[in-house]
């Protein structure tokens, strides 16, 4: 079986999930799709935070753990069958990266529903971690990356060919068709210094 590697890069709701093998000098996009992990049945679910903070603090705590738990089933089955799919094509996944905005660790549930801004940084990690989450369950070691560490991370991880590595990665969509957006780039760049 051949190597791969797979890069989140996580919105409200949804990512994108880019699998890639390879190596430096070859890169190969093998899987990318878009993944939701919010039922869009239940209202407010893509901003659960924002809701959150209409209600008590009791309830609120209940209703962010219920969508948690749901995130992370949808996650699960999103990843579960783009695993099924690439070891049917004979690939087997050693790891994964998970791209992250600051990182930086969050307050109390309580201290985040005062916070317009700690609402939005809340969402952000609440999607982020269903895909960890996942990962975890599914035993497949998660790399963390900041995206703003992204470029620096790249020239650790490949030297000089650091700058070819992102031009490869940049030009794939025009041999792969859309979308290949910078999200999917990010995502692809994370997932190939995995394998590197």
């Amino acid at each position: 079986m051949r190597r791969a590697a797979l890069g989140f890069r996580m919105h409200s709701g949804w990512g994108v999930l880019v699998a890639v093998a390879g190596d430096a000098d070859s890169v190969e996009v093998i899987e990318r799709k878009s993944i939701v992990i919010i039922d869009a049945t239940i209202p407010r679910d893509k901003q659960p935070y924002h809701h959150a903070a209409n209600l008590e603090l009791r309830e609120a705590a209940a209703y962010i753990a219920k969508l948690t738990a749901l995130s992370e089933r949808l996650a699960l089955a999103a990843v579960e069958r783009v695993l099924k799919d690439l070891h049917g094509r004979n690939y087997r996944i050693a790891g994964a990266a998970l791209l992250l905005a600051s990182g930086r660790p969050l307050p109390s549930l309580a201290k985040i529903l005062l916070s317009h801004p700690l609402i939005h940084t809340a969402e952000g990690e609440f999607f982020r971690s269903a895909v960890k989450s996942t990962c975890d369950r599914l035993k497949i070691p998660v790399s963390s990356i900041r995206e703003q560490e992204l470029g620096e991370r790249a020239n650790a991880a490949f030297g000089n060919a650091a700058e070819a590595v992102q031009s490869r990665i940049s030009t794939v969509g025009s041999s792969i068709g859309p979308p290949w957006t910078k999200d999917h780039k990010a995502a692809a760049l994370a997932a190939l210094m995995v394998l590197a």
